[in-house]
């Protein structure tokens, strides 16, 4: 019976003795007894049913099946050995790919800096970053769309991994010239609902309000907003327009489209939001990803986070584990 046990050593020792003609010099170029490479090659001979060589007493030539095999053989060797290189390139990030995902804020205000600190220590690796909604982040990690995401819990999926980074304290959002906009401030009970403005239901800021009210944390009802907006800047647009008031967290409000508004945190109770570092269970980051996310923490560590943002406890120790 003929099986395909054959090992990467005895194409090795094959190819040599071809090339070769000669089981001594073979030997001492595979750095092997003799008897050594002997064994291999009977070895091989053995898997494949037939005989390789022809032995004479001066010369080791090759039979018609071992010249049909040798070309085969070399090719075999060659891609074994350009596939270790490549698996030791991505292992010592001299190439490879990292694709990720993320709530706009955490692109916009966040990602930047980081990028720019891991593009400069590993400029040979190709990122591919996409903004999008919390349900559709978390689902593109459990379709290994991307390595992983950098968003809130939306729907506590059991197959995701949720590893708080920041803490995101919530806040009301109003233009520069409303009542309020001098408060440094506010209660829950000061937020004008009459005025409120949310965002839709399949963003993950919206679902996590909803939590709140479920659980009577919520000192403000959200079944009377008068308009929703898809994307926190479409929000900041219609709070531009003096069309109401919005409750977000603060680093959704420190983007660029919130520059003419006024974020004001809010207490009794202080609620935040997590930023979670989103992976799937059971699925390794490759190291080219686990670099990027050292380059995240480390960014995260050294830059001034807006007012009521801070790192998330966890977050100070080391990414190794995810």
């Amino acid at each position: 019976m003929i099986t395909n046990n054959i090992s990467i050593r005895q194409l090795q020792a094959f190819v040599e003795v071809a090339a070769n003609g000669s089981f001594t010099r073979a030997a001492e170029g595979l750095h092997l007894t003799q008897s050594t490479l002997t064994a291999q090659i009977q070895q091989l001979e053995e898997q494949a049913g037939l005989k390789l060589f022809d032995r004479t007493t001066r010369r080791v030539l090759l039979t018609a099946e071992g010249e049909r095999f040798l070309p085969v053989a070399e090719r075999l060797l060659s891609d074994f050995a350009a596939a270790m290189t490549d698996l030791q390139s991505r292992a010592e990030l001299k190439q490879g790919h990292v694709s990720l995902a993320g709530s706009p804020s955490v692109v916009t205000r966040l990602l930047p800096s980081a990028l720019a600190h891991f593009r400069t220590r590993h400029p040979a690796i190709s990122v591919h970053i996409r903004d999008d909604s919390a349900g559709s982040l978390e689902q593109r990690v459990l379709n290994n769309e991307v390595d992983f995401a950098l968003a809130g819990n939306h729907s506590r999926q059991p197959d995701l991994d949720y590893r708080p980074l920041l803490r995101d304290r919530y806040g009301l959002v109003v233009p520069r010239h409303h009542p309020l906009a001098n408060e440094t401030t506010l209660s829950w009970d000061s937020v004008p609902s009459h005025e409120l403005l949310l965002l839709s239901r399949d963003t993950g800021i919206r679902a996590q309000l909803e939590r709140f009210a479920d659980n009577g944390q919520l000192p403000i009802r959200l079944d009377g907003a008068s308009m929703e907006a898809t994307n926190p800047a479409g929000l900041a647009a219609l709070i531009a327009q003096n069309l109401g008031v919005s409750v977000l967290p603060a680093l959704a409000a420190d983007t660029r489209s919130f520059e003419q508004l006024r974020f004001i945190p809010l207490q009794q109770p202080r609620l935040e939001r997590e930023i979670c570092i989103i992976t799937r269970r059971g699925r390794a980051l490759g190291p080219a990803a686990a670099a990027l996310l050292e380059s995240v923490r480390e960014q995260l560590s050294r830059m001034q986070l807006p007012d009521g943002v801070s790192l998330a406890s966890t977050a100070a120790q080391r990414l190794e584990d995810i």
